[in-house]
């Protein structure tokens, strides 16, 4: 197993426990509150779900680009890794997803931030201003990789910054345990 490999595990183990262990103290600490059920709060779930699945759209691809060996990430985590070979229809789909990897993208922070404008931003649970937080810093990065006038020292970070999966993780188990914590 590759150092860059065993240094992502150990960090999203940690991420896990410490989320594991901030929801135990959230949950015997604090008294659960009570659920708001209005339109806009069914609309809100509804859009919610669709975000989930965006995001699983997104790191699918993150995933398939793993598995084929493809990108720095993969040289990172992977350096020993060779690709199968029989790879022409995942390439083929690798090929449309990075294409369309910004529209999702752009998608997914609208639908956070209208997820969160329906349902109401519980900044109590410090889950949810984290993973705001964090779709944010995704979205503001990949704008800049967009942007055709991005300086090209800005763009270099801004690929640096947003091509991270360990954003990634943090934004699905906090997004996990904090929605656990309202569902309780």
């Amino acid at each position: 197993m590759s150092k860059g490999l065993k240094t992502f595990l150990a960090y999203s183990a940690a991420v896990l426990l410490l989320s594991v262990a901030y929801y135990g103290y959230v949950l015997w600490s604090h008294p659960p509150s009570p659920e708001r059920e209005t339109f806009l709060s069914e609309v809100g779930e509804g859009v919610g779900e669709v975000a989930l699945w965006v995001f699983v759209f997104i790191y699918v691809r993150t995933a398939i680009k793993l598995v084929m060996g493809k990108g720095p990430l993969a040289r990172r985590l992977l350096p020993d890794y060779s690709a199968p070979a029989s790879t022409s229809y995942l390439g083929h789909l690798v090929v449309y997803l990075d294409r369309s990897h910004i529209y999702f993208g752009v998608a997914a922070v609208a639908l956070v931030l209208v997820h969160i404008a329906l349902m109401g931003l519980r900044t109590d649970i410090l889950f949810f201003p984290v993973v705001l937080a964090l779709v944010l810093w995704q979205g503001l990065f990949g704008l800049f990789l967009s942007w055709r006038r991005t300086p090209r020292d800005l763009r270099k970070m801004s690929y640096f910054v947003h091509a991270q999966l360990i954003t990634g993780v943090a934004i699905g188990v906090f997004a996990y345990f904090g929605h656990l914590l309202i569902d309780n």
